[in-house]
């Protein structure tokens, strides 16, 4: 299958590790023993002892023998954890470090949005195939469903969270899980009681059984599941044309379990599920004979990801073959976008989990002649680029109104209308109210001096004085030639409305149940202007709190208390400064821009501008930045929430990079009426 002897032909008179310990390993030594200076093999768990002839040695004793090359005898998968583990050190000690299939796993992911580089498959391909043949089997996780986090390990570790939550506190839990399925897949394939036996037995403890602990890692699994829709199509599609389905998977799951599983993501026409614990038996061992015992004589198609598990096992019982790609293989083919060094925490890897789920759902990305990456549809714009940013400053703003113990909270409309259901979704009892307010609402109602129409002044109109008069102050004046006037010379009739605006603007904050203490402010992207302004209606000290500030130095000598999600130094060094725009234009509501009050307490509106389908796209997106949220928050726990910009902005700027299909979004104006600007997004896109 693979040509060792070539592929490590260079370093055949330098000492060399083998890393893995499964019975993949002996087949490697019994090729390569010979030709090379194999001086014994790694593992992730066990440090000593002897196997397949070969000590098992630790890592600094590899050092020290001066190994030139560690080969890894595992599935892509567990490569990447490998790798993860020992990487670093390995580069830093000159060590290369390969898997069987030659690929170096040290080398720097090539970064790209397209898969021109890739040679692949489409739809029209694997229907081929398939119409050849009578039986068709399918392997099913990263085939016909998947998770929602980035690695198998991930389900293991937010298993370990639920435990917590709970009270139970298991030492190195995470390791011992993998360890116990290492160990007993050595010689059987066992289901998830059993592995959870092994555990316990390490333990002295009778805090839980393992058939409960079974149990959370199943119901943790479970609502991690989704499936590749595509693939699943692929398979009702094959059922109706009446050829006979079998879904051959290794798992600890029972049928029971699987069953479920299936039916969670709408597969239902199957003729049998042949599982490697009920036979206690893997691909690799012989599973596939128990098919082709069922099937007899018939041809059969096995479509997988796996090209040992799957692929070559399937070619050694005589049966045709498909390799798809997984989630994670076309993630790393586009060279993890760039967020490879991200990935440390657990939040980061549901986040990105939650980002291939969506981008690579299907694994038919080579059906144009491009091979670009597209979004088909504008909820998913805002799920996969918008979202991860919006989250996390949620999830902060959750936390420094608990830090900063405020009972009174006003999320500004429009701007906050989206961030006030996110709110409430994390904190359900809250005090929280969208404050109805607006650049214009405001000044029209407390503006009070000289030195205010100057400032107001000061944020360039583009327009005349006489619109900039209709716009800000909601004035309108007739005869004045351009040019003759300045917004100064109409000061008597702004403070006039004024003295109006602002008796009707405070009985609507007297409506308000506002108690003792500060008001935290919801901002968007702002200076602080609706902030300074509607300080001068309350009692109360205002605090603001910012996705981003503005001119913060111009601002300095306003006293306000504001707080802001980026930094200066942050927002001048991420996609946030260039994109924020965007994000403004998203995160509004789908009322026009609040002007006032009228003398009855009624809102007053300005004049609507977007049009109705415009609106209706702005709300698909924020549907898809709320159903990333409700994810984001179901899979990662509180405590585990990392706030991880860097991150944030790698995945926006990606909204650049990808061919975006829908064009209603990019047929949207971003207006602002206060500076009477206007842009079109595609400019910004």
């Amino acid at each position: 299958m693979y040509n060792l002897q070539k592929t490590f032909h260079k370093y055949k008179d330098y000492p060399i590790a083998i890393y893995g310990l499964g019975t993949e390993t002996e087949r490697v030594l019994n090729e390569i023993d010979s030709g090379f200076h194999i001086i014994g093999l790694l593992d992730g768990f066990r440090k000593d002892g002897i196997i397949y002839g070969k000590p098992i040695i630790s890592l600094p004793y590899a050092i020290a023998k001066q190994v030139k090359l560690i080969i890894v005898v595992a599935r892509p998968g567990s490569c990447r954890a490998i790798i993860k583990r020992i990487g670093k050190i390995c580069k830093e000690n000159q060590i290369a470090v390969f898997d069987i299939r030659g690929k170096d796993l040290c080398a720097q992911n090539r970064t790209a949005c397209n898969l021109n580089h890739v040679e692949g498959y489409t739809k029209k391909q694997l229907r081929e195939m398939a119409s050849q043949c009578e039986i068709i089997s399918f392997d099913l996780f990263d085939t016909l469903i998947m998770r929602q986090v980035l690695l198998s390990t991930d389900v293991i570790e937010l298993t370990e969270y639920r435990l917590r939550e709970r009270g139970i506190f298991l030492k190195d839990f995470c390791k011992k899980r993998q360890q116990a399925e290492k160990e007993l897949s050595k010689d059987t394939a066992p289901n998830l009681k059993d592995i959870y036996q092994w555990v316990l037995d390490s333990y002295d403890t009778d805090q839980i059984t393992a058939e409960e602990l079974a149990d959370i890692e199943w119901q943790t699994e479970y609502n991690l599941i989704v499936p590749r829709q595509e693939m699943a199509e692929l398979l009702s599609e094959f059922s109706r044309q009446g050829k006979k389905i079998y879904i051959v998977t290794d798992t600890y799951y029972i049928q029971e379990q699987i069953i479920s599983l299936l039916e969670k993501c709408g597969i239902r026409t199957y003729t049998d599920i042949l599982i490697s614990c009920e036979y206690k038996i893997g691909k690799t061992q012989g599973l596939f004979k128990i098919l082709t015992d069922k099937i007899g004589e018939q041809e059969c198609l096995h479509i997988g990801d796996d090209l040992v598990s799957d692929i070559e096992s399937a070619a050694k019982w005589g049966l045709s073959f498909f390799q798809i790609y997984s989630s994670l293989e076309l993630l790393e083919m586009v060279g993890y976008f760039g967020m490879e060094d991200r990935l440390e925490y657990f939040s980061a890897r549901v986040k990105a989990g939650l980002f291939v789920a969506g981008v690579f759902n299907s694994p038919f990305q080579f059906e144009k002649e491009t091979k670009e990456l597209a979004v088909r549809n504008i909820h998913d714009l805002g799920y996969l680029f918008m979202a991860p940013v919006i989250s996390d400053f949620a999830v902060w703003f959750d936390r420094k109104i608990r830090e900063k113990n405020i009972s009174n909270i006003w999320l500004g409309t429009r701007d906050g209308y989206l961030i006030k259901k996110l709110y409430d979704m994390i904190c359900p009892n809250n005090n929280a109210i969208c404050f109805l307010t607006s650049r214009m609402a405001a000044i029209r109602a407390a503006v009070a001096d000289m030195d205010d129409i100057a400032y107001v002044d000061s944020m360039k109109f583009r327009g005349s004085v006489q619109k900039q008069l209709k716009e800000r102050f909601g004035i309108i004046v007739d005869g004045e030639r351009e040019g003759e006037k300045t917004l100064g010379d109409y000061s008597d009739i702004i403070f006039k409305n004024a003295s109006s605006n602002k008796r009707n603007y405070q009985a609507y904050i007297n409506s308000l149940n506002i108690k003792k203490g500060d008001i935290a402010f919801f901002d968007f992207v702002a200076k602080g202007t609706t902030q300074m302004y509607v300080s001068r209606l309350v009692k109360n000290h205002i605090r603001g709190f910012y996705f981003l500030q503005l001119e913060r130095e111009f601002m300095r000598d306003k006293g306000l208390d504001i707080l802001s999600f980026y930094s200066d130094d942050e927002s001048d060094n991420c996609a946030i400064y260039e994109d924020y725009y965007i994000l403004e234009t998203i995160l509004t509501s789908p009322f026009p821009t609040i002007t006032g009050f009228d003398d009855n307490g009624n809102v007053c509106y300005a004049e609507e501008t977007r049009t109705q389908q415009e609106i209706e796209c702005i709300l698909r997106v924020q549907d898809g930045i709320m159903d990333y949220f409700r994810n984001y928050t179901r899979l990662c726990p509180n405590s585990e929430r990392n706030i991880d910009k860097e991150l944030d902005g790698l995945l926006l700027g990606l909204i650049h990079k990808f061919a975006i299909l829908d064009q209603s979004f990019i047929n949207l104006k971003v207006e602002d009426k206060f500076f009477n600007n206007m842009m079109d997004v595609r400019d910004l896109i």
